[in-house]
C-alpha cells in the first residue's frame, strides 16, 4: 500500500475529488435482468421533528444510472479506472463522476479500501474542507462516485509552479488542512495519506481535502494500526521501521507538507528512495531561518521523529489551533470560510480545465466509460456484480443534485 508519488497516482490525481474507497445502506436489486440491474439504496436517518428513526427509500422511485449524466472529459487517472467531469442531464450541475473496473479491483484486492473510502466520504458532509459524495451507485461491473467537482487545481500543482509560499499562504492552508484531519481524528479515522497531490484548490482558493482510500475507520484516540501504507516522500518514522502508529502520523504528514510549502521540497527528500528512508529515520531537521521562529517551532513539533512527543500526541487538533503559528488565525471565521483565501485559482467556470493534466483532459470520452456494457454472463462477471454490497448511497430526496 506504498504509492509512488506520481507515477501511479490513485484514480483521478488530477486536480480532482478522488481516492480509492464499511459496511453503508443495504441495496435492493431494481427489476431487470440482474446482469443488467442498477442498484438502489435505502437506509436510516433521523426524523428531525419526532426524533424517530425511519426508513428513507432515496433512489428505489428513481434509480440513478451512467446515462443520467453527460460525460465531458477525461480529468483524472488512475489504476482502477478514470474520473470524468459530468453535468447531471436533469439539473445540470457539474460534478466529478469517479468510474471503476470491478474486475481491476477484485484482481488487486482492493475491495476494503474501496469500502473504505465510500464510508468515510458518507461522514464528510459536515466539514467545509472535505470532499463531498453526492451518490454512489454500481452496475455490473463498474463502481460509481458522484463528487463535489473541485477545478482550482492540485496544491502540487500550484507548489511546482510556484515553488514555495509565503508564510501567510502556507499558515493559512496549514489551518484549513489542520482543521480536517481534526475533524476527522474525531470521527475515529485516521487519513494516513496526506501530500500536495491530495489536496485541492477550489474555484475561491479554499482547501478540500479528497482520496481517502488508505484511511484507517474505528481508532480510538489511544489506538494503534500497523499497516505499512503511504507516500514515500511523507511516512512517519515509525510507519518506515514497521511499528505500531497512532493518529499522530497525520501531524507528520503535515509537518511535512507545511515544510513543502515553506522550503520547496519534503524535509528528508532525496531522489533516492532508500537515503531518503534512511533521512527520515536518522536525519537531523533542517530548518532554514526564512521562516518564523513560530513556524520552525511548529515543524519541530510536527516532525519529531518520536511520535510520543510529537505536536498533537495529548490533545490532538487542539494543541496546533493553540500554537503561536496559527494566532493570526480566527478559527471560527475560517471554518465558516469568512477568512479571504490568499490566493483565487484563475478559472472562468467550470468548464475551464486549465489547472488539470493535458496528459487527461487530451484524452478520448469512451462510451464504454459510461454505459452499462452488454456482459456475457460468467463466474467473473457474477463475482463482480455480487462483490460490492453495500455500495450504493443516495441523499434523501429534497437534496438529490441540488
Amino acid at each position: 500500500s506504498i504509492k509512488s508519488r506520481r507515477a501511479e497516482a490513485p484514480p483521478g490525481s488530477g486536480s480532482v475529488a478522488t481516492g480509492r474507497g464499511g459496511s453503508g445502506p443495504a441495496e435492493f436489486a431494481g427489476g431487470g435482468d440482474p446482469v443488467r440491474t442498477f442498484f438502489t439504496c435505502c437506509t436510516f436517518t433521523k426524523d428531525q421533528e419526532g426524533g424517530e428513526t425511519k426508513l428513507m427509500d432515496f433512489i428505489v422511485s428513481h434509480r440513478i444510472k451512467p446515462s443520467d449524466f453527460d460525460y465531458l472529459k477525461i480529468i483524472g487517472k488512475g489504476s482502477f479506472g478514470k474520473v470524468l467531469l459530468a453535468r447531471h442531464k436533469e439539473s445540470t450541475e457539474y460534478y466529478a463522476v469517479k468510474v471503476l473496473q470491478k474486475k481491476i479491483i477484485l484482481k488487486k484486492k482492493e475491495q476494503k479500501h474501496i469500502m473504505a473510502e465510500r464510508s468515510v466520504l458518507m461522514k464528510n458532509i459536515k466539514h467545509p474542507f472535505l470532499v463531498g459524495l453526492h451518490y454512489s451507485f454500481q452496475t455490473t461491473d463498474k463502481l460509481y462516485f458522484v463528487l463535489d467537482y473541485v477545478n482550482g487545481g492540485e496544491l502540487f500543482y500550484h507548489l511546482q509552479r510556484e515553488r514555495v509560499f509565503l508564510e501567510p499562504r502556507a499558515r493559512f492552508y496549514a489551518a484549513e488542512i489542520a482543521s480536517a484531519l481534526g475533524y476527522l481524528h474525531s470521527l475515529h479515522i485516521v487519513y494516513r495519506d496526506l501530500k500536495p497531490e491530495n489536496i485541492l484548490l477550489d474555484s475561491q482558493g479554499h482547501i478540500v481535502l479528497t482520496d481517502f482510500g488508505l484511511c484507517k475507520e474505528g481508532l480510538e484516540p489511544n489506538g494503534t494500526t500497523t499497516t505499512f501504507c503511504g507516500t514515500p516522500e511523507y511516512l512517519a518514522p515509525e510507519v518506515l521501521q514497521k511499528q505500531a502508529y497512532d493518529r499522530t502520523v497525520d501531524w507528520w504528514c503535515l509537518g511535512s507538507v507545511l515544510y513543502e510549502m515553506l522550503y520547496g521540497l519534503p524535509p528528508f527528500y532525496s531522489r533516492n528512495t532508500a537515503e531518503m528512508y534512511n533521512n527520515i529515520l536518522h536525519k537531523s531537521l533542517v530548518l532554514k531561518p526564512n521562516v518564523s521562529n513560530a513556524g520552525r517551532e511548529l515543524l519541530e513539533g510536527l516532525l519529531h521523529k518520536d511520535r510520543t512527543q510529537r505536536l498533537g500526541v495529548k490533545d490532538d487538533f487542539l494543541e496546533l489551533k493553540y500554537h503561536a503559528f496559527f494566532s493570526p488565525i480566527n478559527w471560527d471565521d475560517l471554518m465558516a470560510k469568512k477568512v479571504t483565501p490568499p490566493f483565487v485559482p484563475s478559472v472562468t467556470g467550470p468548464t475551464d480545465l486549465r489547472h488539470f493534466d493535458p496528459e487527461f483532459t487530451h484524452l478520448p470520452v469512451t462510451s464504454s466509460l459510461c454505459s452499462t456494457d452488454n456482459l456475457t454472463v460468467t463466474s467473473s462477471v457474477r463475482e463482480a456484480a455480487g462483490a460490492f454490497p453495500g455500495f450504493s448511497y443516495g441523499p434523501p430526496a429534497d437534496r438529490a443534485f441540488m
